[in-house]
């Protein structure tokens, strides 16, 4: 597929411009541009659970590392708002082109989407003794993917309540 090469292209370059800039503002901004490249790359795999999991724990990511390192920028409040608001409609824009691309080569409803979607269903119930297929599916079939997810979403969540109990402990003091 020419638009994963293309996306991971821009990915490459984004960290390299996060890793290059003296910018502590654009190198973050950069970092969060190469998240938002893999989560488009999972949804042209047809793997939305990972692109919205991706994109989730990119935001989280991102606050936490802006909120961390304390990033102050001097810049007028109304060009900073001006340029923030014109990035962020440039890359929600490419977000939802890519999205719109990857919705459409989804398979009619009904039609399982690969030929494992096929043995799913004609063996899911005799391999697992489960009736719903869907249980069956997430808890037997991809238990390890569901664990990495829960495991990542878990540690995003305890990174930023961990933020926030920092900064309301050094406010009582």
């Amino acid at each position: 597929m020419i638009q994963i090469q293309i996306i991971l292209v821009f990915m490459i370059i984004a960290a390299a411009i996060a890793i290059g800039t003296a910018d502590l503002l654009g190198s973050v901004v950069a970092i969060g541009a190469v998240g938002l490249g893999l989560s488009i790359v999972f949804l042209l795999l047809q793997s939305p659970d990972l692109a919205i999991l991706q994109l989730v724990v990119e935001i989280l990511s991102l606050v936490i590392i802006i909120r961390a390192v304390g990033i102050k920028d001097k810049v007028n409040v109304r060009e900073r708002r001006f340029i923030a608001t014109t990035i962020s409609i440039i890359l929600m824009g490419i977000f939802l082109t890519f999205a719109n691309i990857a919705l459409l080569e989804i398979p009619g409803f009904g039609t399982p989407i690969m030929k494992i979607g096929s043995e799913y269903l004609k063996n899911g119930f005799v391999q697992t003794g489960v009736p719903n297929i869907v249980s069956a599916i997430i808890l037997d079939y991809r238990a390890f993917d569901m664990l990495a997810q829960v495991s990542i979403a878990f540690a995003s969540i305890i990174a930023v309540l961990m933020i926030i109990r920092k900064k309301v402990y050094k406010e009582k003091q």
